[in-house]
């Protein structure tokens, strides 16, 4: 029985580092399949973070715009929070999609 198993096999130094290549491969706590899930998810949150970045530079230019610009101060007034002047009406227009 043990003539047909290969002479490197035998060696006890290889069935250990056989065994701890098993054991880190699937039963570890650190195995494959958690640490393909693990880069997915460090994959996925790097672009939230560049999405979030990006949109505090939008934000902060928008920001830096309203604090200097009184033109732009007054169309985001008159956007966002319905602003008029004494002489003018307000319309609204809503598209309704069904």
């Amino acid at each position: 029985m043990f003539a047909k198993i290969p002479s490197f096999l035998k060696n006890r130094y290889v069935i250990a580092i056989l065994a701890f290549i098993v054991w880190m491969m699937f039963f570890d706590r650190n195995n494959f399949i958690n640490q393909f899930r693990l880069v997915s998810t460090l994959k996925g949150l790097n672009k939230q973070k560049q999405y979030y970045l990006k949109e505090i530079n939008n934000d902060s230019i928008a920001l830096h715009r309203l604090k200097t610009d009184t033109d732009s101060l007054e169309k985001f007034a008159r956007e966002k929070y319905l602003m008029k002047r004494d002489d003018e009406d307000i319309f609204l227009i809503v598209d309704e999609k069904d």
